[in-house]
């Protein structure tokens, strides 16, 4: 999730080689803002670069931090620290350094790159589990017979079918409510995610519901009475009724609510929906849905160039 390096930055304008680390970083943050970076990423690349600024000399000039100076810290990160760095982590804070000083050097802060030599450490992270096509239908009728049972229950089948043809995250299920939901709008019948913190406004969006989930819906909310919160249980009961799907329709994998999201996006590619509409299905920002699409290609088992 590097940030986008095509665009020319004024965040950089007042920033100098004789400027020190924590002034650069705040200018360092603004560009980010600006190139439209989630705020979990912002965070965390700021932070990794305040990490440096507190084992610096609180003097150190830009223009006075060398290559060694840049390795001596990853060092000091990794076995003199004290604090546990996992590969993944420490992939993402030298990415974050050759981020920032790249940023400086193509603004013209700096006339040599320090970061350019520091070895980049790649952690590729493992594809997900998604459920096959026939994985899918023993999930449904497993749900389903729930539904027909002596004693009729549609919340499983509601909410798995709502995951697997929204792609919407964990957190987003939770907080869903029955005014975000609009049976009557001209385009259909919509589900409408919400974020209450502006910060997040960017991932907010609508997403088609499918006349076969509006039917369970109606089922479900009328057997539960549903007034406010469309799923009012915990997390932890909504993952064990999950779990009890897959364990009822004999499958090898756990069903969770992640492996509901990727396989929906999977379904999706091989549907043949543009990918920038998989991307705001999804809200995920142009910077994620890089190693998205990725992983997707090759779940869907297509080459990269298929549907750039």
């Amino acid at each position: 999730m590097s940030p986008d390096r095509s665009v020319p930055s004024t965040a950089s304008a007042h920033i100098s080689a004789q400027t020190t680390l924590g002034p650069a970083i705040h200018g360092w943050r603004i560009y980010l803002e600006d190139q439209g970076l989630s705020p979990h990423t912002i965070k965390a690349f700021t932070g990794d670069l305040a990490l440096i600024s507190a084992y610096l000399p609180p003097d150190r000039a830009l223009g006075g931090i060398s290559t060694n100076d840049l390795n001596h810290f990853l060092s000091w990160m990794q076995h003199q620290r004290g604090v546990p760095c996992s590969p993944k982590t420490l992939a993402r804070r030298i990415t974050s350094i050759k981020a920032f000083f790249r940023w400086l050097h193509q603004n013209g802060v700096l006339l040599i790159d320090p970061a350019e030599k520091v070895l980049q450490q790649s952690v590729i992270s493992p594809l997900p589990q998604v459920l096959s096509p026939n994985e899918v239908a023993a999930v449904l009728e497993a749900a389903d017979r729930h539904r027909r049972g002596s004693k009729p229950d549609t919340r499983s089948y509601a909410l798995v079918l709502l995951l697997l043809t929204t792609g919407i995250k964990k957190s987003e299920c939770l907080a869903l409510s029955m005014n975000h939901i609009d049976l009557e709008t001209p385009d259909g019948p919509l589900l409408f995610i919400r974020y209450a913190s502006p910060q997040h406004r960017y991932k907010e969006r609508r997403i088609a519901l499918s006349n076969e989930w509006i039917t369970i819906f109606n089922e479900y909310k009328a057997q539960y009475n549903l007034s406010d919160t469309l799923f009012p249980w915990s997390q932890r009961r909504l993952e064990y009724l999950l779990e009890d799907l897959s364990e009822e329709a004999n499958l090898d994998k756990h069903l969770s609510f992640d492996m509901c999201r990727w396989t929906c996006a999977v379904s999706d590619w091989l549907s043949g929906m543009e990918p920038n509409k998989i991307r705001q299905k999804l809200g995920v920002s142009k910077i994620q849905w890089r190693e998205l699409k990725m992983k997707i290609e090759k779940l869907a088992g297509t080459p990269e160039s298929a549907a750039a």
